[in-house]
């Protein structure tokens, strides 16, 4: 039963020994651990890089460099006094925090952060004479694990907002919850194509499908899958962590706090806590779905050291990247947010997957690979005239009701 949840592990493909469970318990402290020193270091980066690019100090009084305000910080909501508002569901207010801090590590459980991929094989390593992958689990199912976690994630800000008793959380969970919906199936269609170029739902096998040549970069999803679904993975996966341009559901000027306005202690540290372990779990499922995970060369030494090495290097790019956004793009307007998730990401993800499976398609019929690209352009363009039209349609037809500038 397990092997067949965990399957592609070679640690639990034969019958369990006590030292195959202790290898996998091992495995599970340390990727928990890996987890929470990631998100200390990633609060106490987001703080000094933004302070830096603002021109002002950032924290520089608890430790060297300001490395222990994390640390600080999080004492001070453990001291600090728990309420409860009167209005509020008890027992969904305080399940709501958990639900969203839980999903975000069982997501970082199937992502492979090293390992040596190069000659076929697969990742594996040697721990005291064990085979085994540098990943805590490696479902065949991953990639729709990883989707359905990232689902159940805005169930708790939801239940935050709801069970709260006050109008200004409760707006900020409406917002999350159609955030969510608008950016899902973006998110969910650059995915797919990415299983339809690797030929897998596991991650540790599309990362060995990007390892194939000997040529570094060239066989990248980045690259395989032509840049767009890249893109709109990024842009879907901004949406969904709730990071600026696109944080309506926690705009101070708006709804004071957003969805966990009424919270306090320990249950906000919860979330301070989920929204950077997010952070850093999506950073870590873009580097493993796009730019081929822990692959990169191995110019000396062993291959599992360097395939850890690529993959932080990785990891940190996108690290920075999100931080950067925060620091130097404005929040865009809600209508502006559901405009571009509905008429621009959720189309062009179609047409392009549409255009990517065609290629596939021809490919194994032998079709001329520039017709092909020809019909796949012009039938996209025919798409993309269809839905300006119906837009232009629906723009006139609420001019005709008198609904425009109300």
């Amino acid at each position: 039963m397990i092997s067949s949840i965990l399957a592609f592990d070679p640690l639990l493909v034969d019958d369990l020994t006590a030292g195959d469970i202790l290898v996998v318990v091992v495995k599970a402290v340390l990727a928990l651990v890996l987890l929470l020193v990631s998100v200390l270091f990633m609060v106490w980066f987001e703080r000094k890089a933004i302070s830096d690019l603002q021109n002002r100090i950032g924290p520089n009084r608890a430790g060297p460099f300001g490395l222990f305000q994390t640390v600080a910080d999080g004492l001070k909501f453990f001291m600090k006094e728990d309420s409860l508002p009167d209005r509020a569901d008890r027992r969904i207010f305080i399940l709501a925090p958990y639900l969203t801090a839980i999903p975000a590590f069982l997501v970082f459980a199937v992502i492979p952060i090293g390992g040596d991929f190069t000659d076929g094989k697969r990742g594996e390593i040697t721990v005291f004479g064990h085979q085994t992958l540098m990943q805590l689990a490696d479902p065949p199912v991953g990639v729709l694990f990883i989707l359905a976690m990232s689902s159940i994630a805005v169930y708790g800000i939801m239940l935050a907002g709801w069970s709260s008793g006050s109008k200004y959380p409760l707006l900020g969970s409406v917002r999350a919850s159609a955030q969510m919906v608008s950016y899902e199936a973006a998110l969910g269609l650059s995915v797919v194509t990415v299983v339809l170029v690797s030929g897998t739902l596991s991650t540790n096998g599309i990362v060995d499908a990007q390892s194939s040549s000997w040529i570094p970069f060239i066989d990248w999803n980045i690259v395989v899958t032509g840049v767009v679904p890249f893109i709109i993975f990024l842009i879907a996966a901004t949406a969904e962590l709730n990071r600026p341009p696109f944080d309506l559901v926690e705009a101070e000027q708006e709804l004071v706090g957003g969805f966990n306005t009424e919270y306090s202690a320990f249950r906000f540290a919860l979330f301070f806590l989920a929204e950077f372990m997010n952070t850093v779990t999506m950073s870590a499922i873009i580097v493993t779905l796009f730019l081929g995970g822990p692959n990169g060369p191995v110019p000396i030494g062993p291959g599992w050291l360097w395939g850890t090495i690529w993959f932080m290097v990785k990891l940190f790019g996108f690290l920075f990247m999100f931080v950067w956004f925060r620091a130097t793009l404005p929040r865009v307007r809600y209508d502006q947010l559901m405009m571009l998730g509905w008429k621009v990401l959720i189309p062009l993800a179609l047409g392009w997957f549409l255009l990517v499976t065609a290629f596939r398609v021809g490919d194994d019929e032998g079709w001329n690979p520039f017709v092909v690209a020809a019909v796949g352009v012009v039938v996209m363009a025919v798409g993309y005239g269809l839905l300006s039209a119906a837009q232009w349609a629906a723009r006139r037809n609420r001019e005709l009701e008198g609904e425009v500038g109300i």
